[in-house]
Formats: C-alpha cells, sequence, structure tokens
C-alpha cells in the first residue's frame, strides 16, 4: 500500500470518528428525544445484566479471575429475563457484553448473543459494551481504553444490526478523558461510570462521587462539573444503589460470621447470595424504600440501580437467586406499581433531558438501618448531594446524641486523576477524597459536630442548606 492511500484511508477514518459518529448520533438522539421518559414524578429501575468470559479482562488478550463461560449461555439469559418480565410487566433492562464475549464464537455465546437480540427487539432493551469488565483504567492507558469504546462500540452495532447504536455504555469506572471521549467522538452522552462508595472492595477504588447522576468533571469523574468549560457531556451513573449506613465501612464486616459488604444494597452478591433469601430481600426492599418513599418525596424523583452479572445465575440448581429477584420485583409492582423499568441510557438521556449543568442537582436522603448485616436499625443517615459537596450526618435514633458529621467532601477544590498505569502495572485507587470521609480510612476521618467546620465550609453550606448551619 503506498503512502498517499494509506494517508487517504487514515483521513477517512479521522472524519468519521470527529465528523460522521457523533452528527449520526446526535440527529438519532433528537428523533429520540421525545420518547425518553419525563424524569421528574416518576420512579425508576435500571437493571444490567453482565456477560463475560472471565470476572477481569485485564487487556484484549488478557483476563484474569473466575472462568464464567460455562454459565454463559442462552438459558441463562431466558431465565433471567423473563423473571423480570414476569414480574415487572413492561420492563427494559441493558445487557453489557464484554470485548471477549463480543469475540467469543463458542456456541454458547453465539446463541446467547442471539438470544439478548431478540429481546432487544422484543421488548427494547439496550445491547452495549464494557470495557475490561469494570476495572479498564486500573490497568489500560486511557488511550488504550479509547480504542477498544470504539472497536467495542462497532461490534456491539454489527451484532444487533439495521444500524443500531446504544446510548450508553457501562464500565464500573472510567476515567474523565474517556467519558469526555465517549461523548464528543463516539456521540454517546450516558455512561455507567462510577461505583459510588466503592473502597476497599472488589478490585478498584473509587470513592467520593455523589450517587445519582451528574455530568462529570473534566479533572476527575467522581467530580461533579463546576462549569460549563469543565463539564463533560456524559451522563455519570452508579453502578448499584447500597445502602448508605452499610456504606461507610471501608470493606467487609464480618457480623455473626456474615460478611456484610460495603456495596450491600439492591446488588445480589451482597444480599441474597450471602445473607439468604429472607435477609437478602428484606435489605434489598429497604434499600429501594429508602429512594421510592423518602427520597421521592425529597427530590421528586427516584432511582434504583443494580448491575446482574450474568454468571450468578446457576440454571436448574439450588439458590440461584431467582427466588430473590422474584421476590424483590414482585414487591416492587406491589408497592410501587408505577415504577419504570428502563434501561441505562433512557435513565441518563431522561436526566439530561431535565438538566443542563449541575447547577439545580440538589439530591437529599435519609436511610434508617434495616437490621440486615452491619445496617444498624438505631442509626439514620442524612445525605445532601450537590455540584458543590457532598455532606453526611449520621445520627443515633435510641440516644440524644448530636448528628455528626462523618463525610464532606467538597468539590470547588482542585482534583486530579492518577496518571495511566505502566506496563503490567495496576492502579487500583482512583478516589476522590478530601475533608472529611465517611470511610473513616485517615487519621483526618473522625466524625465531627456540625459547629466543628472552619468558617469558609460553614459558609459553604450555608449558601445551600441555612437550615443546617445554626
Amino acid at each position: 500500500m503506498g503512502d498517499l492511500e494509506k494517508i487517504g484511508k487514515t483521513s477517512i477514518r479521522i472524519l468519521f470518528l470527529i465528523v460522521i459518529i457523533p452528527w449520526v448520533s446526535c440527529e438519532r438522539i433528537k428523533a429520540q428525544e421525545n420518547k425518553f421518559p419525563q424524569l421528574m414524578g416518576n420512579r425508576f429501575l435500571t437493571i444490567c445484566s453482565l456477560i463475560r468470559v472471565n470476572q477481569i479482562e485485564v487487556r484484549r488478550d488478557t483476563a484474569i479471575g473466575t472462568d464464567e463461560s460455562e454459565v454463559h449461555t442462552a438459558a441463562s439469559a431466558r431465565l433471567f429475563r423473563e423473571t423480570i418480565e414476569k414480574n415487572l410487566p413492561g420492563a427494559k433492562i441493558t445487557w453489557a457484553l464484554s470485548w471477549l464475549a463480543l469475540k467469543d464464537q463458542r456456541e454458547n455465546y453465539v446463541e446467547l448473543k442471539k438470544q439478548i437480540v431478540f429481546y432487544h427487539k422484543k421488548y427494547g432493551d439496550e445491547i452495549t459494551f464494557i470495557p475490561g469488565g469494570f476495572f479498564a483504567n486500573m490497568h489500560n492507558t486511557r488511550e488504550q481504553i479509547n480504542r477498544d469504546l470504539h472497536e467495542g462500540l462497532q461490534m456491539v452495532s454489527d451484532l444487533v444490526g439495521g444500524g443500531y447504536r446504544p446510548l450508553s455504555v457501562i464500565s464500573g469506572f472510567l476515567a474523565a478523558d474517556n467519558l469526555k471521549y465517549l461523548a464528543e467522538k463516539e456521540g454517546i452522552h450516558v455512561c455507567q461510570g462510577n461505583i459510588w462508595s466503592q473502597y476497599a472492595v472488589d478490585n478498584g477504588d473509587g470513592e467520593g462521587s455523589i450517587s445519582y447522576p451528574y455530568y462529570p468533571s473534566s479533572e476527575h469523574f467522581c467530580k461533579p462539573a463546576q462549569s460549563k468549560k469543565d463539564r463533560i457531556d456524559c451522563v455519570n451513573l452508579d453502578g448499584w444503589t447500597v445502602d448508605f449506613i452499610n456504606a461507610r465501612y471501608p470493606a467487609a464486616q464480618f457480623i455473626n460470621g456474615v460478611r456484610c459488604g460495603s456495596r450491600q444494597g439492591v446488588g445480589p452478591i451482597e444480599t441474597i447470595l450471602r445473607q439468604g433469601t429472607p435477609l437478602g430481600t428484606k435489605e434489598m426492599l429497604a434499600t429501594t424504600a429508602a429512594h421510592f418513599d423518602k427520597g421521592y418525596a425529597l427530590n421528586n424523583f427516584a432511582w434504583v440501580t443494580c448491575i446482574w452479572e450474568l454468571s450468578l445465575l446457576k440454571v436448574n440448581k439450588k439458590n440461584d437467586g431467582m427466588e430473590g429477584l422474584n421476590i424483590w420485583l414482585s414487591e416492587m409492582h406491589k408497592r410501587w406499581p408505577q415504577t419504570k423499568g428502563i434501561t441505562h441510557g433512557e435513565l441518563g438521556m431522561a436526566w439530561r433531558k431535565q438538566f443542563k449543568s449541575n447547577n439545580n442537582i440538589n439530591y437529599r436522603f435519609v436511610q434508617r438501618g434495616s437490621g440486615v448485616c452491619a445496617s444498624d436499625t438505631s442509626l439514620q443517615i442524612r445525605w445532601f448531594m450537590n455540584k458543590d459537596f457532598r455532606l453526611a450526618l449520621l445520627s443515633n435514633r435510641n440516644g440524644n446524641d448530636q448528628e455528626k458529621v462523618i463525610d464532606f467532601t467538597r468539590y470547588d477544590l482542585k482534583a486530579q486523576e492518577p496518571a495511566d498505569p505502566k506496563q503490567g502495572q495496576t492502579i487500583r485507587n482512583w478516589s476522590l477524597m478530601n475533608r472529611l470521609n465517611q470511610k473513616g480510612t485517615r487519621s483526618q476521618d473522625k466524625p465531627i459536630n456540625m459547629d466543628e467546620l472552619n468558617a469558609e465550609e460553614k459558609a459553604i453550606v450555608k449558601r445551600r442548606y441555612p437550615e443546617l448551619i445554626e
């Protein structure tokens, strides 16, 4: 191939990346905008099922952790999807496939992919790509992840056919530069790009964000954008709705011999698979209620989200979690019958239609302990989250103790993500911690009274919540 021909092909590819894809995506979004649900006045559930080959796909050709291929079958997908439809009729979900799963041509993967394309056509489910199986930035450069996103999304389009393009990407964590790439080069404006409260658990840390949707800052994916210049137009979504009482712990806590994970909430691993069906579903419903009852009253909309890895299903074997999924969804439908089960892309785009910046976001939550594992029934937590900061106040309902500030993360301060990992290196901790963090992992992270904040800090809080400052 001659040099001129190489230059020509490179130029066409650049034109396609910079002009054609974003333009087509923009026109597609405009055409669909009226179909996105109204955010305010609704309760939303987003469920994603994740399909991998290995637990952690470090790079395209390298994977670590459990080989999950045996349980990735069309039968597993049918069991999971039909359970959702039975208990929450009309709900849509998101399917996320890893690089190796998209490439895998073994019979079970071929049939499984056909099955989820069928569900896309039947129910309107979203099919998308997950880079790295959750922890791409811990192992890969930002440049490599952008290449993976581009080619992975193209494989998804080829799989579904008909010019299909997802509205969102699932990633666990995703660096700010990669979120910016998704928005500006791929025309995708929604990403499940943070796992709220995750620290010293699983294979990566990303503590410090707010738990409901926000536009991320170009400085750090956990930081809400502070200005139009700073704003990345890719709505950042949490991965799992968690119990705010449990989330204070940095890692696993063993209570009466049971492992209580900090991600305990609606996730199946931390609830029904560890606690058993009765306690697990009690926790899932308590966490759901914190958002669908009090949270809804405070915020005028509510959102619960869960990623349910398909590898967690064991078809025709006892204790496969399906009983818990049945109970959770059927009770949800009874107690909150207007719940809208939608895709991650639809939720993010509905939020994006409502909010053009982070200026007006003002999330408030109140949660009391559920009594499951480390979620102490005597405790109550209040969270306040906005563009400027997040603030958590913990109190003991059985005593007269004053509320304590256990988290005050300021977003008006400079933030910086880690550099790219070098070959063979892992960069685990991508957290954003400054003034005071709920996990208590640093010497400065001791609960304090509100009046122990300094004058500047009190002024910042008072601008948003004057009732909190005497």
